[in-house]
């Protein structure tokens, strides 16, 4: 009996002293500076890519004309060059600037080339490293800073909310094509979101199909989307949206421009959208009918469903000219 017992005392220190010994290992090894990596450096001949660049598109004697820099770049040149100009003045960022070593930066050509690429071709970050000779952190950086100038130096004048006037030339323009009071169509877009998180890849699901996103706009004939909401999960449909979004916020709160038209001898004071069949039977909206009777609801049918196209051709144009749009969101963050 006294020699099993003094066996387990034995096997108890032996455990209790394995334990110490490795605690301290472990709080020897914590307590010491970790080694940092190295960043691994790749000299990319920067200028090398933007000389390339400026002898294919910016030089007198371009390689590729007009016509394809708007093709390549999604825009003409003299627009291009004017938002080079005012992010290079007002944004630290785009602004070309010398190294410790004397060495010049990327221009803010190169900048603007490398957001525009990704916009356009919606590629991964690292596609414009072999031509511009920039690396995948710097591209993405240069598309975050591009979005953010952009919205900062020209959302005044073009993200905002219609005025008066517009409102005046799009009832005019509906007016034109046989609807008095319509303003433009609504719909909604879902689009991929490849890197959500995986916490709310529920949320953002519906069914057996990937993680996407819902955008809502309203557009009008001329592709003037000037109304958009984007963020809600794929769960929701078009009419929890609307819920949510802030298309008639304006009605609500007494600031949208009054509107007065004439419709089968009946005078109206409020715009209305056209829409498809989900949406709910409120009289801001102009469904078409789902079985129309008789020629005249079959003729109205047919003018209501071709004029609410103009949402869906200008979500078909947004994605073929920005292909970031259409391809899965991989630069969309959880913020």
């Amino acid at each position: 009996m006294s020699s099993s017992s003094s066996d387990g005392v034995e096997e108890r220190l032996d455990e209790i002293i394995d334990d110490i010994i490795d605690e301290t290992y472990i709080n020897i090894v914590e307590s010491q500076p970790k080694k940092q990596r190295k960043r691994a450096y790749i000299e990319r001949d920067r200028e090398l890519g933007h000389n390339r660049l400026w002898n294919d598109y910016f030089s007198e004697d371009a390689t590729f004309p007009t016509h394809l820099f708007r093709r390549h770049f999604r825009m003409n040149k003299d627009l291009f060059l004017r938002i080079a100009y005012r992010l290079s003045e007002n944004v630290p960022f785009f602004q070309q600037r010398r190294d410790a070593t004397g060495r010049f930066g990327l221009s803010p050509l190169h900048k603007c080339t490398a957001a525009i690429r990704l916009l356009a071709y919606g590629n991964a970050a690292d596609a414009v490293d072999e031509y511009l000779r920039i690396g995948e952190s710097t591209a993405i950086f240069c598309l975050e800073h591009f979005n953010e100038g952009i919205i900062r130096l020209f959302g005044d004048e073009y993200l905002r909310r219609p005025t008066a006037e517009d409102f005046e030339r799009l009832l005019h323009i509906g007016e034109i094509r046989g609807f008095s009071g319509m303003v433009g169509s609504i719909d909604c877009m879902h689009c991929r979101w490849k890197n959500c998180p995986t916490a709310w890849k529920g949320q953002y699901t519906r069914g057996s199909t990937k993680p996407s996103i819902v955008l809502e706009a309203v557009a009008s004939q001329d592709l003037w989307i000037w109304h958009v909401f984007f963020g809600l999960p794929c769960t929701l449909n078009d009419i929890n949206v609307l819920d949510r979004s802030p298309v008639f916020d304006d009605i609500i709160q007494g600031r949208a421009p009054r509107v007065e038209y004439m419709v089968n001898r009946h005078i109206y004071n409020l715009a209305y959208y056209l829409t498809n069949g989900i949406y709910p039977n409120w009289s801001t909206f102009i469904q078409s009918i789902s079985l129309p009777q008789g020629l005249k609801t079959d003729l109205f049918t047919k003018y209501q469903e071709s004029t609410r196209k103009d949402v869906e051709r200008a979500f078909g144009v947004l994605q073929s000219r920005f292909a970031i749009v259409k391809n899965p969101g991989s630069f969309m963050g959880p913020g």
